[in-house]
């Protein structure tokens, strides 16, 4: 098979196992925090393993980059703990819509990194989010559930732009999977002070869950984007990757029987919409910018 094509059919395959995280916020009897601190132990060692297979190190290059892990590590401890409460709270339909506002906010945060300036398109990308979002939320009181899940997807979504920006100003020299390896480490010592005793006592079956989540929809599919990555555009990826709540929407209603209301489907598309304008229209100002080693 060629690679670009080989290449194109792992990356859809990475994003339908990210996607398939959001089930495991259901399936799995534990809370937020427990899950996530399960996932990073088992995404740790696997990754870990990935890079001494492939030759890498863990070494730091620069003694600053090790201070950039711990934040980044901060960033992904708190967004993962999110995700899955935002699910926990609402549905994995809303609360994979509700992330997915993270191309909208990283392009209202991206002055404050890169130096540049809003324009139009991107407002008039904010309001069709804020529609969008509008259209999914039941009542405005966090004492709805949904509502409260869907306020906590949009702080997780936030987390996560967050992370992608300072990712990318300070850590882009490192690759996926030990970029990952580092973030991993420092969620589970964020966390492993306040992991609960249902995590340390749980069934057999609990802990199968923990090591699939962390193998095959965590560490695997970082592996295979930086797999991809080799024969396919920055783009194409981006573009690919905003599938994630469809694919995900689809497995909640196969698996979990989940039956998104009119509502949620049109506020779903509506950000689904922005997010994938958002990924186009990033992609032709990166190409526009000239090289940085050409300056």
């Amino acid at each position: 098979m060629d690679p670009v094509k080989k290449s194109l059919w792992s990356l859809h395959l990475a994003v339908i196992l990210l996607g398939a995280t959001a089930l495991f916020s259901r399936i799995i009897p534990l809370s937020a925090l427990d899950i996530t601190l399960g996932r990073a132990v088992i995404a740790f060692v696997v990754l870990a393993f990935l890079v001494k297979l492939t030759g890498g190190n863990l070494q730091f290059f620069r003694k600053r980059d090790a201070w950039i892990a711990l934040l980044l590590g901060a960033l992904m401890a708190v967004h993962w703990v999110t995700y899955f409460a935002a699910m926990q709270y609402s549905s994995v339909s809303v609360g994979m819509i509700a992330l997915f506002t993270f191309p909208v906010i990283t392009v209202l945060l991206e002055p404050f990194f890169e130096g540049i300036r809003l324009v139009w398109q991107d407002i008039v990308s904010a309001l069709v989010v804020l529609g969008g979002i509008w259209l999914i939320v039941p009542e405005a009181s966090l004492g709805n559930e949904v509502t409260l899940g869907i306020a906590v997807g949009v702080l997780s979504a936030f987390l996560y732009a967050m992370r992608n920006l300072v990712h990318r100003k300070y850590f882009s020299h490192y690759g996926g999977a030990q970029a990952m390896a580092y973030q991993t480490f420092v969620i589970v010592c964020c966390l492993l002070w306040f992991g609960s005793k249902e995590l340390y006592q749980a069934s057999q079956h609990t802990y199968l869950l923990l090591l699939l989540l962390g193998t095959v929809c965590t560490a695997a599919p970082h592996a295979l984007v930086a797999f991809t990555l080799i024969h396919l555009r920055a783009k194409t990826f981006s573009l690919v990757a905003c599938m994630q709540p469809l694919y995900g929407v689809i497995m909640a209603m196969l698996v979990l029987n989940e039956q998104p209301n009119w509502q949620t489907l049109v506020g779903g598309m509506l950000v689904i919409c922005a997010a994938i304008y958002e990924t186009i229209n990033a992609n032709k100002l990166h190409s526009k910018r000239p090289d940085p080693a050409q300056r």
